[in-house]
């Protein structure tokens, strides 16, 4: 049993023995270097940018009311059309005390006035009848009760106005009638029947009774970094895509940049604008978020390699040229506008010629 044990533990030592040689003969042998080659061909460069935004109406009208009040009725819902003049919504008139009371009084003051001017009217009148008092002062009385009688009818639709939003004179045109003041499709309502509005002043913007835009004359908004903005000029073509709907795409023309930068995350931003032809059959809802690619650079019909195979050394480029004898040459050349995968060659290389790319290590006799 002893001699069996002293035979196992040798035949261990020994597959010990065999496994380390094997190892350190494989680490051993010599690594084969290959790289990738890559012919200069003639082609097209394009440098381009994508530009986060959104879709947005070009006019988009918030629609207030001309008067202070409570909805009591709503004639349009969100998502349907409205012309210019249609009525979207009706209140009821909670007036301001300080002005009805103002206005009360200014029709007792018109109503006295009025008064005493037919009581001089009428005297004038009986004596002018009897030829006692000149035409002229007759005529100065009579206009007089006509200025009266026309002080006391506006006192009165004032005070109309004030009470209930519509004189009596004018039913047409009441201002408890919320009306659109433009053509198109109500984006939003934000109110409900009850609730309180009031109008635009100077003290605040008014309550928003509904939101109106033209959903056919549709704009991109978005925004470009400072590095980007100086390649954009106005009428520059750009292809949007929307993400809520996939594969979907239309065609837009920059028509704004703006003068002055926003910081944005910590960098300058631009804001552009660019009209949006919209797709017949596509329905387009405004606030989606959308990109827009922009050409910035282009390069027709130059030498192009692919940008790995650079190699920079102080201020210039060089690539790795195979030679006849199957050699690489190491080359000075000079290189203009890049994509990020593929560059320009100006020089140092002609069309055919094949460029030393990316190493592959591979073990002698290996699959590469």
């Amino acid at each position: 049993m002893k001699r069996i044990g002293k035979y196992i533990i040798f035949a261990l030592i020994g597959v010990l023995f065999i496994g380390t040689f094997v190892f350190l003969f494989k680490n051993s042998r010599p690594e084969q270097v290959l790289y990738q080659e890559h012919e200069a061909t003639v082609g097209s460069i394009l440098r381009t940018t994508v530009i986060t935004g959104k879709i947005e109406p070009r006019n988009e009208v918030n629609i207030k009311p001309q008067i202070n009040g409570i909805i009591s009725e709503l004639r349009k819902e969100a998502g349907q059309m409205v012309k210019e003049g249609e009525v979207i919504a009706k209140l009821r008139v909670i007036p301001d005390m300080n002005s009805l009371s103002s206005a009360q009084s200014r029709v007792r003051l018109a109503e006295i006035n009025l008064k005493q001017a037919k009581t001089n009217y009428d005297r004038e009148k009986a004596l002018w009848d009897k030829h006692l008092v000149s035409d002229e002062e007759f005529e100065q009385v009579s206009q007089a009760y006509n200025q009266a009688k026309e002080e006391k009818n506006a006192a009165q639709e004032s005070l109309e106005v004030i009470r209930d939003g519509v004189s009596s004179s004018n039913a047409t045109g009441s201002s408890t009638l919320v009306r659109s003041t433009i053509t198109g499709l109500i984006l939003d309502i934000p109110v409900k029947v009850g609730n309180s509005v009031i109008q635009a002043n100077t003290m605040n913007d008014g309550t928003t009774v509904a939101t109106v835009a033209d959903m056919g004359d549709l704009i991109f908004d978005g925004n470009i970094d400072e590095t980007e903005v100086g390649s954009l000029v106005e009428g520059m073509p750009m292809h949007i895509t929307v993400g809520a709907l996939p594969g979907y795409s239309s065609e837009a023309a920059l028509e704004y940049i703006s003068p002055k930068a926003v910081e944005n995350n910590g960098a300058n931003q631009f804001e552009i604008k660019a009209a949006v032809q919209v797709t017949a059959g596509h329905k387009i809802r405004s606030g989606y978020s959308a990109n827009a690619e922009v050409v910035l650079e282009k390069a027709d019909s130059v030498l192009t390699i692919p940008e790995s195979a650079l190699e920079f050394s102080s201020d210039s480029t060089f690539v790795y040229r195979k030679t006849a004898d199957g050699e690489f040459e190491r080359t000075l050349v000079e290189t203009g506008l890049s994509d990020g995968l593929s560059i320009e060659v100006r020089s140092g290389l002609k069309q055919g010629d094949i460029v030393r790319g990316t190493r592959i290590i591979n073990q002698e006799g290996g699959k590469r």
